[in-house]
């Protein structure tokens, strides 16, 4: 979007300088040589920033400043003002200009100024945009309980999960650690007629192999040293419910074969029993490991592999859905800043480029760590790139090449085409439609 600049000055000659200087910055610079003209403009076309006289015949400067935030609260208003006026200035500022500068001015001030009141406006624009679309992932995906995207690739496991959820078939969730497996499991459980019935979660990679036996199938009195009373395990516990077993592929051998004798029968004994128990619970699993290879190499059963893998999902890592890392960064910053009770805004724009960058090899759990370390640790209101840890930083994709997944859509490639290409040219978009063999107005018409 390219910014539209107002300036007010009833000096023509002025008028006419300040619409050389901020034309060659790339900006749609309009005329008025009053406030009320000023106002007519506003009226009419949508401003974001105005660049007024402070001392002006008919309506001053402060006046125009209350009328533009009348019209228009989003609107930046930047005063013009000689050295005797400078306390009216700081007053106009008290009154919601964005800053100030004196005459004469220097180019590079005004430069300056005008330029942060820009990243200002493009920041507060990011962040409407990117509520917007929050809004419409949680209302798409009301269901999730905490699964925020639109990416193809992250649309299309909900889908599954969509089809899954009523049905009474085994589920097993891979992808790397991170990914958000247990999210899913939880919200399969949610769209199944189990919903009123417990969801139970076990680790099986967190508990020893002398240990999980009986927290899966629950224990006899005096089974083994610490028994005191019988209990029942995570399977009885799940009764009528979901049982989620989270990375499965680390369990011992002689606690698989008891597994896949529950998956086949739904039969099963307590550590140290003989009374043949039944439960009924629905399975869903979850590994980061290659099951396949796991097979192969003989650490994992065949037939159990083959009993889990009823409905196979990968859940998507977080670098192949990048366009997703703003929406979970601003969930996180909203989420995190009211638990410690900070105000704090947003992302800047750059370091919203950092995190969209970084390849994340930790995937979302990696990135809600970040950026809740960013906002404990801020002393602003913007996070910007300098809160972020300097591995994120300085980390950067190469800028010449990029690549997609088979069966990115159109609308997407060109999307990240035309955005890494602006990068690349630091915002130059006539150098940025070169690249890409377009017509500069195709770039404006695209980001609007």
């Amino acid at each position: 979007m390219q910014p539209t600049m107002l300036i007010v000055d009833d000096d023509t000659s002025n008028l006419a300088s300040l619409l050389k200087i901020f034309e060659r910055l790339d900006l749609r610079a309009l005329p008025a040589a009053d406030g009320s003209e000023a106002l007519k403009t506003l009226r009419e076309k949508s401003v974001h920033i105005v660049l007024t006289d402070l001392m002006m015949p008919g309506m001053s400067g402060v006046e125009l400043l209350k009328n533009v935030k009348a019209l228009s609260p989003d609107t930046e208003v930047i005063m013009m003002t000689a050295y005797g006026t400078i306390e009216r200035a700081v007053e106009a500022m008290r009154e919601g200009a964005y800053d100030f500068v004196t005459k004469p001015f220097r180019r590079a001030e005004i430069e300056r100024v005008v330029t942060r009141a820009i990243e200002k406006q493009t920041l507060l624009a990011e962040n409407r945009s990117l509520k917007e679309q929050l809004k419409d992932a949680r209302q798409t995906h009301s269901f999730t309980g905490g699964i925020i995207g639109n990416a193809p690739a992250l649309r299309q496991v909900l889908d599954v999960a969509r089809q899954a959820a009523p049905s009474t078939a085994t589920v097993l969730l891979m992808g790397e650690s991170g990914t958000g497996k247990e999210l899913f499991a939880r919200a399969i459980h949610r769209l199944s007629p189990r919903v009123e019935r417990p969801f139970i979660a076990v680790n099986c990679g967190a508990l020893p192999d002398t240990i999980i036996e009986a927290e899966l199938f629950g224990a006899e009195r005096g089974a083994y040293t610490g028994a005191h009373a019988t209990r029942d395990g995570r399977f009885m516990r799940a009764h009528g419910g979901t049982l989620f077993l989270d990375e499965v592929g680390e369990l011992a051998p002689h606690v698989q074969v008891k597994l896949l004798r529950v998956l086949q029968s739904g039969e099963f004994e307590r550590v140290g029993g003989t009374e043949t128990l039944r439960a009924d619970c629905r399975i869903i699993a979850a590994t980061n490991r290659d099951l396949e290879q796991a097979v192969k190499s003989g650490d994992f059963r065949e037939d159990l592999y083959y009993r889990l893998n009823v409905i196979p999902m990968t859940v998507p890592p977080l670098r192949s859905r990048r366009d997703d890392v703003p929406l979970l960064a601003d969930h996180f910053v909203r989420l995190y800043a009211n638990k410690n009770g900070k105000e704090i805004a947003g992302l800047s724009s750059r370091a919203r480029e950092k995190l969209v960058d970084y390849a994340w090899p930790g995937n979302v759990r990696e990135l809600e760590n970040t950026i809740e370390r960013a906002v404990v640790l801020s002393k602003s209101e913007i996070l910007d790139e300098t809160d972020l840890p300097d591995g994120i930083v300085d980390e950067a994709r190469a800028a010449d090449a990029l690549s997609f997944p088979i069966g990115t859509p159109l609308e997407e490639i060109e999307r990240r085409a035309i955005r890494e290409t602006l990068r690349f040219t630091d915002g130059d978009k006539k150098r940025a439609a070169q690249l890409l063999g377009i017509a500069t107005r195709t770039i404006y018409r695209k980001l609007d």
